[in-house]
């Protein structure tokens, strides 16, 4: 009896010295008071900065002010479930959304949530939102041209791999349609392109997403859609998303094109949660950090050395003026954080010049070294002549008489504005826009009548496709024209203009 007694002490003293307590700490606050999508919450004071806070229910809230006593918190998705008393728990986890492969061709929003109907992501890869933008010992200088398709850009004000062009221009006059170009004339050049839809009707995103549909670009495109109708949390949300799906893929070595449509309504949504988040105003009652909300943004795009796997970002941001002018706060905020920007005049737009390029205000700071040597060599003198073009134009106005030299830069520069013109959903090679602007700077469409320069345009390309197609194919292989090249194309295009009735 006394044996059994021994042994039942020394298993349960066994028992006790392995028994082990797992403290299990519980970070719990309450809420003190909710209006328009923000709740000030007390007792999570160890809370971080963008934490993910939880309000039950499946109603998640980002940490954004962190003050003394109490913390300002962002409710993303639903906040009418969110009311004054109910408790909510500290995560621990910094606002983080689903990146990977699986993220091609589908539409979601800033969390990460399919909207398209085709099921949940699978991926369980996580990515903060927010990320440091790589330091300038990683970066590479630009040199790998993005071709957008289109004429007047690719020839006058060249994007390269890696470089934040902002496009920036009044209400309707065709800024979109530039960024949606750009992305269909990414077909086949293996560059993933992500569309940032801040503030836009859904309406108007399903027909971009449908157009994407038709042309085969949902096959290497992501949609993040944070809609009009949607708090002001998630459109804040939605370009940070965006930029941490194309990091995933920028770390992989590969090359990424996106688009924020756009940072005026981004600025706006900003400018709506810090107002309820009592923030002090500043000019025009934006907060005093509105530059930094998006400087931190753009400068995440780049292009990272081969040390660093040598993918790149390419972002065109897309801001909206008021009655042309460049000089309002927020524009000039992103002007001063691009490389450059592409500015579209409303009076060309209604004139018929589309796209509504002012080359005058146009710029990119990158120039040339991101241009093929094709069009390097076929353009160089464009950009100067167009800018002439104009000035000579408005005094033309009031001068009866001009010598000789003036009338022919006058008659040249009328014919290049006619052949910057292009439709829209219709972007073309580098190839092809090298021909067309060769046969523009070598005088050889001097002799035709103006209004027949898109109808030269068609019928040449159609002709370097089937009679000229070696000489194409010769600018592409090559990507220069000179030599051999720069001959052949010279002979065949006085071949197609002796046929050639305007």
């Amino acid at each position: 009896m006394a044996t059994k007694k021994a042994d039942i002490i020394a298993v349960l003293r066994e028992r006790i010295d392995e028994f082990k307590v797992e403290a299990h700490e519980e970070r719990v606050g309450t809420v003190m008071s909710v209006s328009d999508g923000v709740a000030r919450l007390s007792g999570l004071g160890n809370a971080m900065s963008q934490e993910m806070i939880d309000f039950g229910n499946g109603v998640f809230g980002v940490a954004l002010n962190l003050e003394e006593e109490t913390i300002g918190v962002i409710i993303l998705g639903d906040a009418t479930g969110v009311k004054a008393g109910d408790t909510a728990r500290s995560t621990g986890r910094i606002l983080s959304i689903p990146v990977g492969e699986e993220t091609v061709g589908r539409i979601l929003d800033p969390l990460g949530n399919a909207l398209d109907g085709k099921g949940a992501l699978s991926t369980k890869t996580l990515a903060p939102v927010e990320k440091v933008a790589p330091g300038v010992m990683t970066r590479k200088s630009v040199s790998v041209p993005m071709h957008t398709g289109i004429k007047a850009i690719d020839a006058l004000i060249p994007v390269g791999r890696g470089q934040r062009e902002l496009i920036i221009g009044d209400r309707q006059t065709g800024k979109t349609a530039i960024a949606i170009d750009t992305i269909l004339n990414q077909k086949g050049e293996n560059v993933k392109c992500i569309y940032v839809a801040i503030g836009q009707k859904e309406s108007k995103v399903a027909q971009i997403m449908a157009r994407f549909e038709a042309a085969g670009a949902m096959e290497y495109t992501t949609i993040v859609l944070a809609g009009a109708s949607d708090p002001a949390a998630m459109q804040y949300l939605a370009p940070y998303a965006g930029c941490a799906i194309a990091e995933y893929f920028m770390a992989k070595g590969e090359d990424v094109l996106i688009v924020y449509d756009d940072l005026s309504k981004h600025a706006w949504a900003y400018r709506e949660i810090s107002l309820l988040l009592r923030r002090p105003p500043g000019r025009e009652a934006y907060p005093g950090d509105v530059f930094y909300l998006h400087s931190r943004l753009l400068e995440r795009s780049a292009r990272l050395n081969e040390e660093h796997g040598g993918g790149s970002i390419t972002a065109l941001p897309i801001i909206e003026t008021q009655g042309g002018d460049v000089s309002a706060y927020i524009p000039t905020n992103v002007i001063s954080i691009t490389d450059g920007q592409i500015y579209l005049e409303s009076d060309l737009f209604y004139r018929g010049q589309r796209p509504a390029l002012n080359v005058g205000l146009s710029v990119s700071r990158v120039g040339s070294s991101a241009q093929t040597k094709a069009m390097k060599n076929v353009a160089k003198t464009l950009k100067v002549d167009l800018a002439q073009f104009r000035e000579l134009e408005a005094f033309a106005q009031f001068a009866s008489d001009l010598d000789e030299a003036t009338k022919k830069q006058i008659e040249r520069g009328r014919r290049a504005m006619e052949l910057m013109k292009q439709k829209q959903y219709s972007p073309l090679s580098f190839a092809k826009q090298a021909i067309v602007i060769f046969a523009l700077n070598n005088g050889m469409l001097d002799a035709l009548p103006v209004t027949a320069m898109q109808k030269f345009e068609e019928e040449c390309l159609r002709y370097f496709e089937s009679s000229g197609a070696s000489v194409l194919k010769a600018i592409l292989e090559a990507r220069d024209v000179s030599g051999d090249v720069k001959a052949n194309l010279e002979s065949e295009l006085k071949k197609f203009l002796s046929t050639f009735t305007a």
